[in-house]
């Protein structure tokens, strides 16, 4: 009785510090590529808690004390960037507001309340001897733009790892899969010439044609948890002036993508069914997912939770290793106005991260 009403002790005081690190984050502007100073906060914490650690650019990573190469390694991450906020706010966004059981503040939901969840898990285990896994902390920097600094930056320089758990708002839900993100632009070839005469190739009509053939194509494999390939034609741009008939016609195509197809196989089955030229911008944001009979997602449902796939991308679409998406908040209030997050959604938050791992480790 008296090791479970000090594990409670324990646990609530690392939710109450999880909460002061998350309004002092809240505090300081972290835009994605400008966060030096959170990246000095989460540095801040490490030293408070005698955890030492390491720094690139402005990702901060640290190991378990007990860290043994022999052993499978586990990564934890969430990031401390955030996106600026939008017009509508209404509250200052740097100054962390007490309401109603809400802390509002920008980055508050997305994603400092799974950062800090993490970070106090990790806190948690750092000291623990006998684990049947090493734990790796990352704060990273750029998810928000899925930039190559962040994450992506960081990988070469850990160990391998088993599995992961990403920490983004799920309301402590499992997300078991995430689409991945593939960004075309496609440019329509035509002939140009004046519009008063019979001349001319219009590029415009070639890329109605692709566009037709793009909203009525279905992938065949579909996926069970995400459903199927989503492709959506989202900006397009042609011609100089009215008299003119336009030579060339761009457009651009958001694809979002499941673990049922590589990205290289979306772009081959495009490019052999369009006129157009398709050029990708990148093939780093790739689909995601974890066996539901992993040892994690069972850990997971053991306390009641239930499995979904995601839509949104996420820093897992740079793993290369099964990854789970987890963290307390909702995902709707991510990058709106007057965000915020529940106080009891930091305290589960980190007693579910202690749970779902005491299971594992």
């Amino acid at each position: 009785m008296h090791q479970l009403s000090d594990t409670l002790t324990q646990q609530t005081a690392l939710a109450d510090d999880a909460l002061v690190l998350l309004k002092r984050l809240i505090s300081t502007p972290s835009f994605s590529r400008e966060e030096a100073q959170t990246a000095d906060i989460i540095e801040a914490f490490f030293e408070e808690k005698q955890i030492p650690f390491n720094r690139l650019k402005n990702n901060v990573w640290a190991k378990n004390r007990h860290f043994d190469p022999a052993k499978p390694t586990l990564l934890l991450n969430s990031h401390h960037d955030t996106v600026k906020p939008n017009k509508s706010w209404t509250l200052d966004p740097f100054e962390p507001l007490t309401r109603d059981g809400k802390l509002f503040g920008l980055g508050s939901n997305d994603a400092g309340g799974c950062l800090v969840s993490l970070l106090a898990a990790f806190a948690h285990f750092y000291e623990r001897s006998g684990m049947a896994y090493n734990i790796v902390m990352a704060a990273t920097a750029e998810e928000e733009i899925s930039g190559r600094d962040g994450l992506e930056l960081l990988l070469p320089e850990l160990p391998n790892f088993s599995f992961a758990i990403v920490g983004e708002p799920t309301e402590m839900q499992l997300a078991i899969a995430e689409k991945g993100l593939l960004v075309l632009d496609c440019t329509a070839h035509g002939v140009s010439g004046h519009a008063a005469r019979d001349e001319g190739d219009n590029a415009i009509y070639k890329a109605i044609q692709d566009i037709n053939w793009l909203t009525t194509y279905q992938f065949p494999k579909v996926s069970p948890t995400l459903g199927p390939i989503k492709l959506s034609v989202t900006i397009i741009n042609a011609g100089m002036q009215h008299n003119v008939v336009p030579d060339t016609c761009t457009f651009t195509i958001d694809v979002r993508v499941t673990e049922q197809y590589t990205l290289e196989e979306v772009i081959e089955t495009i490019r052999a069914n369009i006129q157009a030229e398709v050029k990708p911008r990148s093939i780093r944001l790739k689909p995601s997912s974890i066996p539901a009979t992993h040892a994690i997602v069972q850990a997971g449902l053991a306390l009641g939770r239930h499995t979904y796939g995601s839509p949104t991308t996420s820093d897992q679409a740079v793993l290369h290793c099964p990854s789970l998406k987890c963290g307390p908040g909702h995902s709707g209030r991510s990058h709106s106005a007057d965000e915020f997050i529940y106080l009891h959604e930091i305290a589960e938050g980190v007693n579910g991260y202690i749970q779902m791992l005491e299971q594992v480790l």
